[in-house]
């Protein structure tokens, strides 16, 4: 049932146009422009019919009736303004239309939180950037075509019905001709968008994952075997992109063929009567001038029905996206987390293998160190994100024990004013693009070259600054430096945050033997500063250095050290 509905969308997706402003006035000056060129089709018409009668005729040269030819030129002019206003304005409204929409998508993901996008993410990489510019060619080219239908067409045919109504009713009959083997092509095609979009996007999700992982390949002496693999995914996209190519063709030539023979069905019977004095030549001219506008439109529509499906696929890809309810946010705003405490009571969160983690049960005193332990696998990410509102928990719940002894759940709370108390630092920083400088500073921007020299000191950022400066640029997520480079200059961040809690997964996983001293000497720094550290580890030097264990296979917290 739920593919059936799919199948059946309109051709003009309603929730592109309540949802998506750019889109929205797309549509409106569309159907004005398409009104003032249907306006410009008949006053053509009626002109050179008038002209054309005048001269075979009266033998009366155009150049006698200036006032005519003024009009004319005067609405050719007004025409061919409109066409190129239109697909001026098309361009920049698609480009509006999805910038606005990937926006939304990004940030619709990241408030759907980590689990969400764990295990897609590549997925919504190829939505965000290829699969959604499929919407470009959709409202540039086929929503303006199909908006002249609904305009041009009903006008030219209301015209000739006043001028003739006999090739009126022919053009009336032999109109759902054009949409009538449109459904047939489109029974051909159908599939082929919703296939293409998806093969990009698992090409996408493979190659990035290719990709990601050609540092350990390397590292194997593997990186010389994966070139059959992108060899091998090309292929798989020429075959899908060359496959939608031959359907487009086809509807375009068989769309060709079925106007021309259409228009010619009323060009027959005008020559018919005119030959047998039954009509007069001036509403001829008009009617065979109109004729063709009746059907271009529709035509068009047809022949760039592979863009709809395009564009209709990646619509309703973003808006299962977008459809998704994020966790629900609280009103309560957090406690300051220099005085209070975090905990996890009983939390056990899905996964593919069952639980991880199951039943933890830990708390996050202020001032201290807590290490999460546990093998790979047993969810201590999962525990810290359930932990910050991130992520909610299956079964248990998170909460935070104010100074005066109340306990709130996490769910209860704003979110932002938890967030904006915590410095968190993944495995993989994600950094934003700019110099090491600018980087740096975004994380306390009141903050001195002083204290960013401190900050860079304390975390070994320094030899990293001796060596490439202070304004190297930094490119996308940090990638002018390494990444146990980068893994220094997030930590530099984490220690000019004013944030009273910080997290840290694997501080040390990147890191040679003498930066981990300095890491580990870091978060003792930040203990004695008064800060919160919460520490996932796997390294005994980290696990000694806590002033508390957890256990996240157990769900059991160690005694004070």
């Amino acid at each position: 049932m739920e593919e059936s509905a799919r199948r059946r969308r309109p051709p003009l997706d309603p929730r592109l146009v309540r949802e998506v402003s750019a889109a929205r006035r797309h549509v409106a000056r569309t159907v004005a422009l398409g009104l003032v060129q249907a306006g410009c089709v008949i006053v053509t018409a009626l002109v050179i019919a008038r002209l054309g009668s005048r001269l075979l005729v009266e033998r009366a040269v155009p150049q006698e009736a200036p006032g005519l030819l003024l009009v004319l030129v005067a609405a050719l002019a007004v025409r061919a303004g409109a066409v190129l206003l239109e697909e001026a304005t098309a361009h920049r409204a698609a480009t509006s239309a999805i910038s606005e929409l990937r926006g939304r998508i990004v940030g619709h993901a990241a408030r759907l939180g980590p689990r969400a996008g764990a295990g897609r993410g590549a997925d919504l990489t190829a939505l965000a950037t290829t699969g959604i510019e499929n919407l470009r060619p959709y409202l540039v080219g086929y929503v303006p075509q199909l908006l002249l239908t609904l305009t041009v067409t009903p006008l030219c045919l209301l015209t000739i019905g006043l001028l003739d109504p006999l090739s009126a009713v022919i053009a009336i009959v032999t109109l759902p001709l054009v949409p009538l083997f449109m459904v047939l092509v489109g029974k051909l095609t159908v599939g082929r968008s919703e296939k293409l979009i998806t093969d990009m996007r698992s090409l996408w999700s493979q190659l990035l994952d290719l990709v990601d992982g050609l540092p350990t390949l390397r590292a194997l002496g593997r990186e010389k075997g994966p070139e059959a693999t992108v060899r091998r995914l090309g292929e798989r996209h020429r075959t899908s992109a060359m496959g939608s190519l031959r359907y487009a063709f086809l509807s375009s030539m068989v769309l060709e063929l079925l106007a021309t023979l259409c228009v010619a069905l009323i060009a027959v019977g005008i020559g018919m009567r005119l030959v047998y004095g039954e009509m007069d030549l001036a509403p001829a001219l008009a009617v065979l001038v109109l004729a063709p506008e009746v059907y271009q439109p529709l035509r068009n529509v047809g022949s760039r029905y592979h863009a709809s499906t395009d564009g209709l696929a990646a619509v309703d890809a973003a808006f299962t996206v977008l459809d998704e309810e994020p966790p629900t946010d609280g009103d309560l705003l957090a406690p300051d987390l220099r005085t209070s405490s975090l905990a996890l009571r009983g939390v056990s969160v899905r996964s593919r293998d069952g639980m991880a983690p199951h039943r933890a049960d830990l708390t996050v005193r202020p001032g201290r160190v807590l290490a999460l332990t546990g093998p790979s696998g047993a969810g201590k990410t999962t525990a810290a994100q359930v932990l910050l509102g991130l992520l909610p928990a299956d079964e248990g719940h998170a909460e935070i024990v104010a100074a005066d002894g109340t306990a709130m759940p996490v769910d209860a709370l704003a979110r932002h004013s938890l967030w904006e108390q915590v410095a968190w630092l993944p495995q993989r920083p994600v950094l934003p693009p700019g110099t090491i400088r600018s980087v740096l500073a975004g994380a306390r921007p009141a903050a001195g070259q002083s204290e960013l020299e401190r900050a860079a000191a304390v975390t070994g950022l320094d030899a990293v600054i001796a060596e490439r400066g202070w304004d190297a640029d930094l490119g996308r997520a940090g990638r002018g430096i390494s990444l146990g480079e980068r893994q220094r200059l997030a930590l530099a961040r984490a220690v000019l945050s004013p944030a009273p809690l910080v997290v840290l997964d694997e501080p040390t996983a990147h890191l040679d033997g003498a930066t981990e001293q300095v890491v580990l000497e870091l978060i003792a720094a930040l203990r004695d500063a008064g800060r919160t550290v919460v520490v996932i580890a796997h390294r005994s030097r980290l696990v000694d250095l806590a002033d508390e264990v957890a256990d996240v296979a157990t769900g059991h917290v160690g005694a004070d050290r």
